[in-house]
């Protein structure tokens, strides 16, 4: 039986990322993400001016007349979504929750990548692999792509990046463009990041909750860890164990930033409580520009 209220939000999802796609990231995508490399388009007659090292000396010989080969860009390319669908993920205390956030984005990375002809598939991991869907093309497969990042009930409520990051490079040989989008509150997955960033273009979508970063004035609060079913009770009132929260969460947050940098893994911040538009046409604007260089 169809869920309508299911379709309802996986329609709406497309009708809002629609506009965004077809007037802004469709254009900026194509010319931020290149193809595997060139491939062989036609043989022709040599011309004065043409390279001498592209003649095709087997087609030169057999019809004396000097001909070279012809490439172009080969412009497919595989686009692979990794989305955390730990319990963390369920959590937005403003504008929607991490998980909501990550359908969007989603939704605007596969609607892109098809305008451009390229195939997308799908990782949903929390800390065992939940779902993967192989990549393919067209409007229908990325429909349901949002669905399952959309309505994936994860088996697990913990996070393993490492065991994610793992699969994607038994199951991707070829090279892919691959958006990890995850709030990255997880240990032991350094080594896996930097070897999937050699043999692919990752790309590292940080998605957090302005509450994660910075505790707010808010007097006793019961804190649950979704991942760990651990409760306490913190008193918000007590602006040294804000300080500390706060100074702590930073310095995590730089030592990830820093990790990335350091390995040329590009990467962008994203908060719940702010829009994602303008991080995006940013980021696909400054790295358009650094690959124009």
């Amino acid at each position: 039986m169809i869920d309508r209220d299911l379709l309802k939000k996986v329609r709406k999802i497309e009708l809002s990322t629609r506009h965004l796609v077809n007037e802004v990231f469709g254009g900026e995508y194509h010319s931020v993400f290149k193809g595997r490399g060139m491939e062989f388009a036609e043989v022709r007659e040599y011309m004065p001016g043409d390279d001498i090292r592209a003649i095709d000396w087997n087609v030169t010989a057999r019809s004396a007349v000097p001909h070279v080969k012809l490439f172009e860009e080969e412009r497919e390319l595989t686009v692979m979504l990794l989305v955390d669908a730990s319990a963390s993920g369920a959590f937005g205390t403003s504008l929607g929750m991490k998980r909501q956030l990550a359908a969007e984005i989603s939704a605007i990375l596969a609607f892109s990548a098809i305008k451009n002809n390229d195939k997308v598939g799908l990782l949903i991991f929390s800390d065992q692999v939940e779902k993967y869907v192989p990549p393919r093309k067209g409007r229908g497969h990325v429909l349901r792509v949002i669905r399952e990042v959309l309505y994936q009930q994860p088996r697990r409520a913990g996070t393993d990046l490492d065991q994610a990051l793992e699969f994607i490079g038994r199951v991707m040989k070829k090279r892919a463009v691959v958006f990890l989008l995850s709030d990255f509150i997880a240990e032991g997955y350094e080594k896996s990041l930097y070897q999937v960033a050699r043999r692919h273009d990752l790309i590292s979508m940080i998605l957090r909750d302005p509450w994660e970063q910075q505790l707010p004035e808010a007097g006793l609060l019961q804190i649950h860890d979704a991942e760990t079913g651990e409760r306490t009770v913190i008193n918000t009132r007590n602006a040294r164990l804000r300080a500390a929260f706060r100074e702590r969460n930073a310095r995590e947050l730089e030592t990830l930033q820093r990790g990335l940098r350091q390995h040329k893994i590009d990467h962008l911040f994203i908060n719940t409580a702010e829009s994602y538009v303008e991080p995006l046409i940013s980021f696909f604007r400054s790295r358009a520009s650094r690959m124009r260089r």
